[in-house]
């Protein structure tokens, strides 16, 4: 479980394939703090750390998670968005993410605005994720708030810390970033179809 408040931005400094599976060496502030087997999130996906080196720890990622996300997308020296499980007790500052990438989405606009940005994304409607204004979306791992939701697309506001502490700052129009739907919203979404069946 997650909360969407990035700790750090971690620096992919290797990229293996073997098999179906991508092994994605990260190096981050965070790595001394860290051990084999716990679960941190990458732009939002949760992975096990499963190697330690120095100040530079493996996480894999199986083709399933390749497909439903952008870690297939990642380049040696791209930055990542990193969160650490959260602990039971600490305060929750952002909502309630469970580190599952549900789609993908693409980047269609970033406009600044006077000291923020307002970064648009437009989704594939297909699987039927909805968003709702000033409702909960996870965005490469960042909690966030939607300011305009439509059919199969949204925008969130960035003020300039989370610009600066998260990729957002990296993001450009045609980027493909994962996507995290409330959890709420889904099981809102599930029973209602339920009751229609």
């Amino acid at each position: 479980m997650f909360t969407g408040i990035i700790e750090e931005t971690g620096k992919v400094t290797a990229l293996n394939r073997e098999n179906g599976n991508l092994h994605i060496k990260v190096k981050a502030q965070m790595t001394s703090e860290l051990k084999v087997d716990q679960s941190v999130a990458h732009n939002g996906v949760c992975l096990t750390v499963v190697n330690i080196e120095g100040d530079e720890y493996t996480v894999t990622a199986i083709q399933e998670t390749q497909e439903k996300s952008n870690l297939g997308d990642l380049k040696v020296g791209a930055p990542v968005n990193l969160e650490r499980g959260m602990k039971l007790g600490a305060r929750l500052d952002g909502h309630i993410v469970q580190g599952h990438v549900d789609q993908t989405a693409v980047c269609k606009q970033v406009l600044e605005k006077e000291g923020s940005w307002e970064f648009t994304f437009e989704y594939d409607p297909t699987l039927q994720n909805v968003t709702i204004e000033k409702g909960s979306i996870t965005v490469n791992g960042v909690s966030l708030t939607v300011v305009n939701s439509k059919m199969n697309e949204f925008s969130v506001a960035i003020i300039p810390y989370t610009f600066e502490q998260t990729t957002f700052k990296n993001l450009k129009e045609g980027d493909r970033v994962n996507l995290e739907f409330d959890v709420i919203g889904k099981y809102v979404k599930r029973l209602n179809e339920l009751r229609q069946a």
